[in-house]
């Protein structure tokens, strides 16, 4: 196979529209880990980070293929955002698929009064966890304190974190993941037991 480490991403593109599927493979060699380790990193579960990879750069291969991709000079970014809205494609098809019923829980679901008990005792505790996950946020080095809360409480994207930073959308995202990892870290050295 012939070496296309000294090609930009750009040029491996423009090769494999034309018909070079080693152009591809280099591709694929040079950002497989990265694209894993991100899908990793949100769904913790090595058969589903599979998947989605998989499901990531056939997503990739065919919109390529269609001319579909026409961002110049960032085949990196535009890789990652495949990556990252298979990752919450996922999470949204969980959340629609959970039915609720009243045999799963301990309190009857019709019964207002427990039901508001439950409530009252949530939020106290969602309120504890909030408090703590705040506390922890001010461990974080100051860069990965900003992107948390640019991309958490003011729900930026990764590209507007990226314009007003002056830093590139990998360095939010890698900033994003260490922040994450730290954040689980500082976690379990304090005996908290949310998980982020």
């Amino acid at each position: 196979m012939k070496s296309y480490k000294s090609h930009s991403d750009e040029e491996l593109v423009k090769l494999y529209v034309q018909g070079n599927n080693e152009a591809f493979d280099a591709l694929l060699s040079r950002y497989n880990t990265k694209v894993y380790n991100y899908i990793y990193g949100f769904v913790h579960n090595e058969a589903l980070a599979e998947d989605l990879f998989q499901e990531t750069f056939i997503k990739a291969i065919i919109t390529l293929k269609q001319g579909g991709y026409s961002e110049s000079g960032k085949f990196s970014s535009w890789l990652m955002r495949i990556a990252h809205n298979k990752v919450f494609d996922v999470f949204r098809l969980e959340k629609h698929d959970n039915t609720v019923s009243n045999d799963e829980y301990d309190v009857d679901l019709y019964d207002y009064s427990q039901l508001l008990e439950s409530n009252i005792e949530d939020n106290i505790v969602a309120d504890q966890t909030i408090d703590e996950l705040n506390y922890l946020i001010t461990l974080l080095n100051e860069d990965q304190r900003e992107i948390i809360r640019m991309r958490y409480y003011q729900e930026l994207s990764f590209k507007e974190i990226s314009d007003i930073t002056g830093v590139s959308i990998n360095t939010a995202l890698g900033r994003m993941r260490y922040a994450i990892l730290n954040l689980r870290k500082l976690a379990e050295e304090k005996n908290m037991l949310f998980q982020y």
